[in-house]
């Protein structure tokens, strides 16, 4: 049949139809939505508890320690890239929705394009770090002597877990939206 048509064997035309509007705004929504909860469940995060720290004779020693997100440099890097990141994806919602006032169609989309990609990797470098950081605090260093937290902190870094989830399916669904609008880019030409 191939032959018949003129086409070289083996070959396939692969048909790619320019992404619907309304899939990439919805997109961008549950996006926001997703970075926007990781970005306060972190930010929120905050556990206090009081440990024994000492027994002297049959008095004990106690010491009240609070852990939150502010401590840690990696997890506050987390939740500015998620707010930046939500902060994009509803300024993008919003031209989205606002877009038919512009008039060079052509520069708004690769704009659009060059801004997703940089968010992703905004992103995805805040969602490294937090992980690194959650895994240390789940397992600790042994050669480093850093002691694990989780075992006695364990809401504040179920909390931390909860907010990476939430960021890593806003992180998957910046790459969706990134792929969609190149293809949509390339489409318009």
């Amino acid at each position: 049949m191939a032959l018949e048509d003129g086409e070289k064997p083996g070959s396939t035309l692969v048909v790619v139809r320019k992404p619907n509007d309304c899939i990439i705004l919805l997109l961008r929504v549950v996006a926001f939505l997703a970075t926007l909860s990781a970005t306060l469940v972190m930010a929120l995060n905050k556990e206090t508890k009081t440990l024994v720290v000492a027994t002297v004779g049959t008095t004990q020693v106690k010491a009240t320690l609070t852990a939150k997100f502010q401590h840690n440099p990696a997890n506050v890097y987390f939740v500015v890239a998620n707010a930046m990141a939500s902060f994009h994806n509803l300024l993008m919602i919003i031209v989205h929705l606002c877009g038919g006032k512009f008039k060079d169609k052509g520069l708004r989309l690769v704009m659009m394009a060059i801004l997703d990609m940089m968010t992703v990797a905004l992103a995805s470098s805040g969602d490294g770090a937090a992980t690194f950081m959650a895994q240390l605090g789940k397992k600790g260093n042994s050669h480093a002597r850093w002691n694990k937290i989780c075992d006695k902190f364990g809401k504040f870094c179920d909390h931390g877990g909860g907010a990476l989830i939430a960021s890593y399916i806003g992180l998957l669904l910046l790459v969706v939206i990134t792929v969609l609008s190149i293809i949509k880019l390339l489409k318009t030409k």
